[in-house]
């Protein structure tokens, strides 16, 4: 990855995942707000560059549903699932670095939530 050419980005799995930087600083320089879909490698090198940033933690409702809800899916093999999980436990732990928490319990209650967090009402 070029150096400054992006906001965040990270490995995981053997993949490489970013946010260019350009795009974000376009939209907030018309005042409008970014929501980003990132992991915890990502969030930490947002809240680095952009103090200001509002870090928003999406939390499943338990771990066993978290664990149900990957199993279940069936799209990745089971080594895979374990490598998730491993890197969830690590993502939990750090729920206190982020400005907010949403429990990720119903899709249209998480929308709603997102949308009052940033700042538009319905």
């Amino acid at each position: 990855m070029a150096a400054g050419e992006f906001l965040e980005w990270a490995e995981f799995d053997g993949n490489l995942y970013g946010t260019p930087l350009a795009p974000v600083v376009a939209r907030l320089t018309f005042g409008e707000s970014v929501l980003l879909e990132i992991d915890l490698q990502g969030a930490r090198q947002v809240r680095s560059r952009v103090p200001r940033a509002r870090l928003v933690f999406l939390r499943p409702p338990s771990w066993e549903e978290l664990v149900r809800r990957l199993t279940e899916r069936r799209t990745e093999p089971p080594e895979v699932v374990e490598r998730r999980l491993a890197v969830a436990k690590d993502e939990l732990a750090a729920e206190a670095e982020f400005d907010h928490v949403v429990v990720n319990s119903d899709v249209k209650q998480v929308c709603e939530e997102l949308v009052t967090l940033l700042g538009y009402r319905p």
